[in-house]
């Protein structure tokens, strides 16, 4: 594994805007870069991310079915019990999911660590299909990169194989908060996909969906039969509508058991199950005297965070970096420090998609600092040619 230095496309913003990609600069930084790249060899890709998402994928899976007949579980997670019929009514119907990513720490030199695993709300996803793909293959083509190059990367082809799987229906809809461009990209690039693979799409700002009765309607009182939703389990649960008749009547994308793995609390729940695992860091929910083997070196987390919000690192037993935020209020685990390391100054978390249960991508993220955030650079990765 390594950060490699390369000129970027000359016609950078063209080539960006000639793929509808308008979010590169986020907040007046830059957030697409490709002034340089990361460069893994294959057997770094296939041994020490493809498999271990893979594996993690099918342990997540088993935590699912453990934690929806275990009440005292669903309370440590802090699930409105409201929601716990939805949730087991959705994995008894065996409801699909569509796509995931774990985020690990990793080196070039194994075992990759797990972070955490955007389960319910994953965004950098038309950035890992589809604009860095275009990246390389303009750099192959320029001769910027040798003609073998390749990328871990076949997340267009099965997310709009997955589609039709996932929405049986003709027509999906799709909602999030659509003033933030990220969510936008990442809620018209699934649209695409729906389209692509035979259904109909229409996309709603998360305000924008009605309440009839029982059902879910679009703006035009249509009902919603099918709903992707780029907006959290957790928000839903806790809002009138979350309450509403209408969340049994809707079929979700991602469905309602994926509210489980989304929370930070199956961290410590992992390391219970799987003590020892070679992608996993010792964990242990905050208030649980095992909490203190790992007083000295130690990340704090939100049971529910996102973007790295309300997370503190502590070396030494003392802090040296934390967020700010919002979250916090429902607790916190404690998970044993794996610092990201550091390539040229810069500090690299590495996403591993899933689509289905299948690890299919990768997509690179970077920050001076240890703690990745929004505001954290995406960055293009290659298969370097054996």
């Amino acid at each position: 594994m390594r950060r490699v230095a390369l000129a970027a496309r000359p016609d950078m913003k063209q080539r960006l805007r000639a793929i509808d990609f308008t979010y590169d600069v986020i907040g007046g930084e830059p957030y697409w870069v490709e002034e340089a790249h990361y460069a893994f060899t294959l057997d770094q890709i296939e041994t020490d991310i493809e498999a271990p998402t893979a594996a993690l994928a099918k342990l997540c899976e088993s935590l699912v079915d453990r934690v929806i007949a275990d009440e005292t579980l669903l309370r440590r997670l802090c699930i409105p019990e409201h929601a716990w019929d939805l949730l087991a009514e959705s994995r008894r119907r065996d409801d699909p999911t569509l796509y995931g990513r774990f985020d690990f720490a990793y080196d070039g030199h194994g075992p990759a660590k797990l972070l955490e695993y955007n389960a319910d709300t994953p965004t950098a996803l038309y950035e890992a299909a589809v604009v860095q793909w275009s990246w390389l293959t303009d750099q192959i083509e320029r001769g910027a990169l040798p003609p073998a190059t390749d990328q871990f990367n076949s997340l267009h082809e099965q997310l709009i194989e997955r589609m039709a799987i996932v929405v049986p229906e003709e027509h999906l809809h799709l909602t999030g908060q659509t003033e933030s461009p990220e969510d936008t990209g990442t809620i018209a690039y699934l649209a695409d996909c729906a389209i692509a693979a035979g259904r109909r799409a229409t996309i709603l700002d998360i305000t924008e969906i009605g309440l009839r009765e029982d059902r879910f309607v679009d703006l035009d009182e249509q009902p919603i039969d099918r709903l992707f939703k780029l907006y959290p389990w957790e928000w839903l649960f806790a809002e009138e509508f979350g309450r509403s008749a209408a969340m049994a009547t809707t079929r979700f994308v991602e469905p309602p058991w994926k509210a489980i793995l989304s929370n930070k609390g199956i961290l410590p729940l992992l390391w219970e199950m799987a003590p020892g695992h070679p992608n996993l860091l010792p964990a242990f929910f905050a208030d649980d005297p095992r909490a203190e083997r790992l007083a000295s070196d130690h990340v704090r987390k939100p049971l529910y965070s996102r973007e790295g919000g309300n997370v503190e690192l502590v070396r030494d037993g003392a802090p040296v970096q934390r967020t700010g935020g919002l979250y916090g209020v429902e607790g916190f685990v404690i998970q044993a420090a794996r610092p990201l390391p550091a390539f040229d100054g810069f500090h690299p978390v590495l996403g591993s998609w899933l689509v289905g249960d299948a690890a299919c991508g990768l997509g690179v993220r970077e920050d001076h600092t240890l703690i990745t955030t929004d505001r954290s650079r995406f960055l293009p990765h290659v298969i370097v040619p054996s």
